[in-house]
C-alpha cells in the first residue's frame, strides 16, 4: 500500500509516546521544549488519537503528545483509587470536588475520568506551564507530609494527586485539565473525541 506524506506525518505524530515508569525526574523539563514537537496545524494533527492501554501495567503511566500537549494516561491501582476517596486526602486539596471547570462533565467525579482505573490529564502545571513529574507511590522521602502519590512539579513545587487535583498551599491555582476523550473500547482511549451524546470544548477550561 502506498503511504502518502500526510499518512507519514500522522504516523510520526502518533509515535510520540514515551513510557514514564515512575522516575521522579522523567518529566522535569519546561513546556516550551515539548511545544517545539508540535506538528503543523493540519487535519491529521487535529484528528482524534487512539491509545491502546491494554499492556499498561497497574501503577504505570504513559505520556502521549496530543495537539502539542503532553497527556498523562495512568493505570491506577486499587490502592491508589482507595486513597483518592479518602476524606483525609480531600481535606488537603484546594478543589477536591472539581468545582472549577478543568474537566468535561463526564469526568466531573471523584476520579476525574470516564472509568476509575485510567486517569487522563493534560500534564502541564497550571502555575507557569512546567511538566510535573510522576510520583505514584506513597514515599516518606517525598517533601510532602503523608504523600499519597501523584504529581510533583520540579519548577516551583506544585503538587497534585493521582486525579490531578492540586494540594492546598501549592502555587498552581487549578487542578490539572482533563482533555476531551472517550473510550473506543475497554482498553482504548480516544483523545480528542467526546463520548457519544456529550460535548465539551477544551477552550472553555479555566487555565492550562
Amino acid at each position: 500500500m502506498e503511504t502518502t506524506p500526510t499518512d507519514g506525518k500522522r504516523r510520526d505524530f502518533l509515535t510520540l509516546v514515551t513510557l514514564a515508569a515512575g522516575g521522579a525526574g522523567a518529566a522535569a523539563f519546561a513546556w516550551p521544549f515539548l511545544d517545539s514537537l508540535r506538528p503543523a496545524d493540519s487535519g491529521a494533527a487535529r484528528a482524534p488519537v487512539d491509545v491502546d492501554v491494554s499492556k499498561l501495567p497497574p501503577g504505570q503511566q504513559i505520556t502521549v503528545v496530543w495537539h502539542g500537549s503532553p497527556v498523562f494516561i495512568t493505570h491506577r491501582t486499587p490502592q491508589a483509587l482507595a486513597r483518592l476517596r479518602d476524606p483525609a486526602l480531600a481535606a488537603r486539596l484546594r478543589d477536591p470536588t472539581s468545582r472549577a471547570l478543568q474537566q468535561p462533565p463526564y469526568a466531573d467525579n471523584w476520579h476525574r475520568s470516564i472509568v476509575p482505573d485510567y486517569g487522563v490529564v493534560v500534564g502541564i502545571c497550571t502555575h507557569l506551564g512546567c511538566v510535573p513529574a510522576y510520583a505514584p507511590a506513597p514515599d516518606p522521602a517525598t517533601p510532602v507530609a503523608n504523600w499519597p502519590g501523584g504529581y510533583a512539579c520540579p519548577c516551583h513545587g506544585s503538587k497534585f494527586d493521582l486525579a490531578g487535583r492540586v494540594f492546598i498551599g501549592a502555587p498552581a491555582p487549578y487542578n490539572l485539565p482533563v482533555p476531551p476523550y472517550s473510550m473506543a473500547g475497554p482498553t482504548t482511549i480516544r483523545l480528542g473525541q467526546n463520548p457519544p451524546g456529550t460535548s465539551f470544548d477544551f477552550a472553555a477550561i479555566q487555565q492550562i
